[in-house]
């Protein structure tokens, strides 16, 4: 079914149950359906017709929550954009996807303006409040307030689930950013395949941090409503302090992290093990955590169950390990979420034995249906699968399997680094990096070097100031072969990161200073 209608259901079970929590306004079940209907329909009224693109600007805030469903009702598909955006890329998006609208806030539209300028679209503005930066209304935009006092009637638009329901734009580290197309059919699946292993239920409070701009941070948006829990949502990890005050206040029972924040989490020398006893689970995504903070997770957090996760865009979710295995195989990203299967080919596209590295394969009902209007891009990660029926997603990402099938992520196929005639995999270095216990953070990257090929290069963020980089390079040698320890060792007080907060390789790579 499409995937509005879970709120609608919602609504219609328990009306007054807490939906959303923002640092502004809690809504109910019945006032969140009822405030995306009014929009709905406003929209409609605006021209926004069956499977135009609409974008969603905005931080994480209640309007941004209630367009997205609001978008959907209107028979449209949404496209959350991260509110750092710049206004080159965020022209560049709107003429890609030949936006019908823009869902702001008033502090961003001098960057709407500067983006419509420099686009040839002529998207509607919808501005979730009337106050600009400067104190004067934004010209020629519709204020939500409008829209929210407005009859809520339906809008008959006749989609059906295998309608886009949300085109969501790649960073775009590699070039251009690309709209990944998900269909109502791949939400419901992914998410219901990821609320079935996390065993969420209806009465799960979950707090999350993370740009709604960010597939995880939006999952988290869509599970909810899935589920008919509470979401409560917050800007960021800036202030953890804050945030766990958050937690304890609203009882929360789930909390989605990324690295970079459990490495926050980790370098705090005050938190006591149980501090935040409401907590049922933790999960991880964006980038594997090593094991070491893995194991102080489970110190700091001895109530909660946790799940080491691997995703993407283009499937949303591919991998989990089960948390009664992780004593057991703490590296490992586990095996493929319900209702889908992953597994490792070689450059010839046949399965390889347990122990050979090869690229990952996901077949399942939430893999992307292309990138929009990019047929090479698409051919390149989509291709014919085991049945003549089928395509699968090619992730671009090496992995291998052990004996009973779990699977050890080895790197991204084009991260791996060239130095003295061998190969090497980023991660092997970074694992034995982490698992040291004066480091809180570190990032490999190869150097280009005249007589290597490349160099291996580490920067790293110290939790023990005295940490020297002779330190670390015998911390290294005890444990890699001499190939792989690190030649170049480079001090940070912290690591460049994508905008959804992920540590960023190429970043890294850029700052690095060239060898003399």
């Amino acid at each position: 079914m499409r995937f509005e209608q879970f709120l609608i259901g919602n609504a219609a079970r328990h009306a007054a149950k807490t939906a959303l929590v923002t640092d502004r306004k809690r809504l109910s079940y019945g006032e969140f359906d009822d405030l995306s209907s009014r929009l709905a329909a406003a929209l409609a009224k605006a021209g926004v017709k069956r499977n135009d693109r609409v974008l969603v600007f905005m931080d994480n805030c209640w309007e941004a929550a209630v367009s997205i469903f609001a978008i959907l009702k209107a028979g449209a598909t949404f496209s959350p954009i991260n509110a750092s955006t710049k206004a080159d890329k965020l022209a560049y998006i709107i003429d890609d996807c030949e936006a019908a609208a823009i869902l702001t806030q008033a502090k961003l539209m001098p960057v709407v303006a500067d983006a419509r300028a420099q686009s040839s679209g002529k998207a509607d503005i919808f501005v979730a409040s009337t106050a600009a930066p400067n104190g004067q209304s934004p010209a020629g935009a519709v204020p939500f307030e409008g829209c929210l006092s407005a009859e809520a009637t339906p809008v008959p638009h006749g989609g059906i689930d295998v309608d886009l329901a949300m085109l969501i734009y790649t960073s775009g580290s590699t070039g251009r950013p690309k709209g990944v197309m998900m269909t109502h059919r791949n939400i419901d699946a992914a998410s219901e395949s990821i609320t079935t292993y996390l065993r969420n239920e209806h009465d799960d409070i979950i707090l999350n941090v993370l740009p709604l701009a960010f597939d995880y941070g939006l999952y988290q948006l869509l599970m909810a409503i899935r589920l008919g829990a509470t979401l409560v949502l917050e800007k960021s990890f800036a202030f953890p302090h804050a945030i766990f005050e958050r937690i304890r206040e609203e009882g929360v029972t789930g909390f989605p992290l990324v690295p970079t924040m459990a490495a926050m989490i980790l370098q705090m020398r005050d938190l006591e093990p149980g501090f935040l006893p409401s907590l049922r689970y933790l999960s991880n995504t964006a980038a594997a955590l090593p094991p070491p903070h893995i194991a102080r997770l489970r110190e700091l957090f001895p109530g909660a169950r946790l799940y080491s996760m691997y995703g993407l865009t283009e499937c949303k979710r591919c991998t989990y390990l089960p948390p009664e295995e992780l004593d057991r195989r703490p590296g490992s990203v586990g095996i493929a979420i319900p209702n889908t299967e992953a597994f490792v080919v070689n450059d010839e596209g046949s399965r390889v034995p347990p122990g050979v590295p090869g690229e990952l394969v996901i077949r399942g009902p939430h893999v992307m249906q292309g990138y929009w209007r990019n047929d090479v891009a698409t051919e390149r990660m989509l291709r014919p699968g085991p049945n003549p029926w089928e395509k699968v997603l090619y992730t671009g990402d090496l992995f291998q399997t052990d004996e009973e099938g779990f699977l050890y992520f080895v790197g991204r196929k084009d991260d791996i680094i060239k130095t003295r005639g061998e190969k090497v995999a980023p991660k092997e270095v970074e694992t034995v990096l982490h698992a040291h216990p004066g480091i809180a953070e570190a990032v490999v990257i190869g150097m280009p070097d005249p007589v290597l090929g490349h160099a291996i290069a580490a920067l790293v963020v110290r939790t023990d100031p005295d940490l020297t980089d002779k330190d670390i390079i015998r911390h290294c040698t005890r444990h890699l072969e001499d190939f792989m320890v690190p030649k170049i060792i480079e001090f940070r007080t912290e690591l460049p990161k994508t905008d959804t907060g992920k540590v960023s390789r190429r970043l890294a790579a850029e700052t690095m200073e060239p060898a003399q």
